[in-house]
């Protein structure tokens, strides 16, 4: 496997790994970076991929200065490299939402993570960023995103996943990407709950699209989002 770093925005890094064997087409596995005054992660990858992904992170600044560790919901993807970062870096603490604290990262997290309610923002020194609750968008219980206040970046997690590996950062069609890797893997819990989510995020007028599986997206974010919302709503109806 190989791991490649590209910049997304102002000091927002996308550490991605292509795995050809996933899908019809491979599947990226991608991990953001904030370097900020207080460093964030959102994802850790698996734990297979913790020497990947912080080889990646130590090219841009120690691992042991990392100071936050998220992940949009509890999967391996998301978070199992999650206590192996937590004993690279001592000064690093998870930060998800309350729910998922209390359902399982209290017990899984080898040092107490910080639950944070809905909208509440972490400061990280010279950004900010805030958490939003998405419970069952794309699916689980505890999902959530972050979205940082300075650049406009929204990391969406599962949200609008593509297959195969594609640019880093790309400002073509997202939705039928997006709508294809649906009818493959089936992923999003059908529910009035995605839908409705995609259009609060749309809300917030973000400017890139930092996506969990394919390329991150700098187009015209509100309007694929409420895109995506409606090819939601046409499989609930259909």
């Amino acid at each position: 496997m190989q791991t490649s770093t590209d910049e997304i925005a102002d000091r927002i890094y996308r550490i991605s790994t292509y795995v050809p064997d996933v899908g019809p087409t491979g599947f990226t596995f991608n991990q953001f970076f904030v370097d900020a005054e207080e460093p964030l992660l959102f994802h850790t990858g698996m734990r297979a991929l913790f020497p990947l992904v912080s080889a990646a992170i130590e090219r841009i600044r120690p691992v042991e200065q990392l100071r936050w560790i998220t992940f949009g919901h509890v999967e391996a993807d998301e978070c199992g490299a999650m206590n192996s970062f937590l004993a690279a870096a001592p000064r690093a603490q998870v930060a998800h939402g309350a729910l998922g604290c209390a359902v399982s990262i209290d017990d899984m997290a080898d040092r107490p993570p910080r639950p944070l309610a809905d909208g509440e923002t972490i400061d990280l020194g010279d950004r900010r960023v805030q958490h939003l609750d998405t419970p069952h968008a794309p699916h689980n219980w505890e999902a959530r995103v972050l979205y940082e206040q300075n650049t406009g970046v929204l990391f969406c997690g599962d949200l609008m996943t593509q297959v195969g590996k594609g640019p880093a950062l790309t400002d073509t069609d997202l939705v039928e990407p997006a709508s294809v890797a649906e009818d493959i893997f089936h992923a999003t819990s059908l529910g009035p709950a995605v839908p409705a989510t995609l259009r609060r995020l749309a809300d917030l007028n973000p400017t890139t699209l930092a996506i969990m599986h394919g390329s991150s997206y700098n187009g015209d974010c509100p309007t694929a989002l409420r895109t995506m919302a409606t090819v939601y709503d046409d499989l609930l109806t259909g």
